[in-house]
């Protein structure tokens, strides 16, 4: 037994560690890929919805109670009867967790109050029954559309977004005219039922805490070599290396802005709404300096992920360019280019007029 020791522990490591990958695919199916600053919340909400389950099915059934004391690594002192008290406290507390977890996945602002707090903690019950069914379903369809990935050698991508409240529709509409326009025709379809289903189960129980987190349906882009999933919080991409390099460099390009934030901290999502402005405003010579000038000045002053930051510097040079264009074709229509030429002709206009 001391020589199998280790060899238990190492294929028990092995096991985790499947385990928490196949997990993961699961939860990337379901959400998306969720900003680093709500993954952890959202991994220990996942978690803890699986160990509700386990810890509800052993002490419903004293037999399958048994099975999960015998895992248990617990010290001689503690006694079996320990053991089941802690999982009846942990089968009636797990799920008001989970339902005060779910408050910090919404934004501050976004939080209920008063009775309406209460009620979404309360929902953590039905939502981590559901969580929990829904994650043990995808956990064995992640590792097949996996598969199917590695045997079509297709790559993953992502695209970090947050989605502006009814903008679903125009963030699909943005990206499937970005992939027209970059010669990858694209045809719009509902997702696998085995995708959207689960996300319109938890939305069904989840309340404001998962509605922001899953859309009423789930919008999938697709050609033969190429599938972009549209998520609340993120874009997939799947296809063949070329195709993916391709719609992230189009999206990237062409998709300034949308009805969605491509970063993800309050402070960049300011700074994406002062370019917006801009670039709707368009304003021109002095004006589009000084505008641009604040938003350098934001920019070398903000503490935000690199990222993010990078994404900012991008859409600061796009305004630019936008600019600089419309500034150039202005010129062109009223006869104001054309070196010395073009500036007679502009002077007599204006004497003219």
């Amino acid at each position: 037994m001391a020589i199998l020791a280790p060899l238990f522990a190492f294929v028990g490591r092995f096991v985790g560690k499947v385990l928490q990958t196949v997990f993961g695919w699961a939860t990337i199916l379901l959400f998306g890929r969720i900003p680093e600053s709500k993954q952890l919340l959202l991994s220990g909400v996942a978690l803890g919805a699986i160990l509700w389950i386990a810890t509800l099915l052993g002490v419903l059934f004293p037999n399958v109670g048994a099975f999960l004391i015998a895992l248990i690594p617990a010290p001689d002192f503690i006694s079996e009867t320990w053991i089941r008290i802690a999982m009846l406290i942990a089968a009636l507390v797990l799920p008001i967790l989970i339902g005060i977890a779910g408050l910090f996945l919404l934004d501050r602002q976004d939080r209920p109050t008063g009775m309406g707090r209460v009620m979404q903690v309360l929902r953590g019950y039905p939502y981590a029954a559901v969580l929990a069914f829904v994650l043990l379903f995808l956990a064995v369809i992640a590792p097949i559309r996996k598969l199917r990935s590695v045997i079509k050698r297709w790559d993953d991508a992502h695209i970090p977004i947050v989605l502006k409240p009814g903008g679903y529709e125009t963030v699909g509409n943005d990206l499937e005219a970005a992939l027209d326009g970059a010669g990858l025709p694209i045809e719009r379809a509902k997702a696998p039922v085995i995708l959207e289903t689960p996300s319109k189960l938890l939305a069904a129980v989840g309340g404001s805490t998962v509605k922001h987190l899953v859309p009423d349906r789930l919008l999938v882009l697709k050609n033969r070599g190429l599938e972009v999933t549209i998520y609340p919080s993120d874009i997939h991409m799947t296809g063949t290396r070329d195709q993916v390099a391709r719609s992230r460099a189009a999206i990237a390009s062409t998709v300034t802005f949308t009805d969605a934030y491509q970063t993800t901290s309050r402070e960049g999502q300011q700074v994406e709404d002062m370019l917006q402005h801009i670039a709707e405003a368009a304003p021109s010579g002095a004006l589009a300096h000084r505008a641009l000038h604040d938003v350098d000045v934001r920019l070398a002053h903000l503490v935000i992920d690199y990222d993010d930051w990078e994404v900012l510097y991008r859409q600061r040079l796009q305004v630019e360019r936008a600019l600089r264009d419309s500034a150039q074709a202005h010129k062109t229509d009223t006869g104001g280019g054309g070196g010395p030429i073009g500036f007679v002709f502009d002077l007599l206009r204006r004497l003219v007029a």
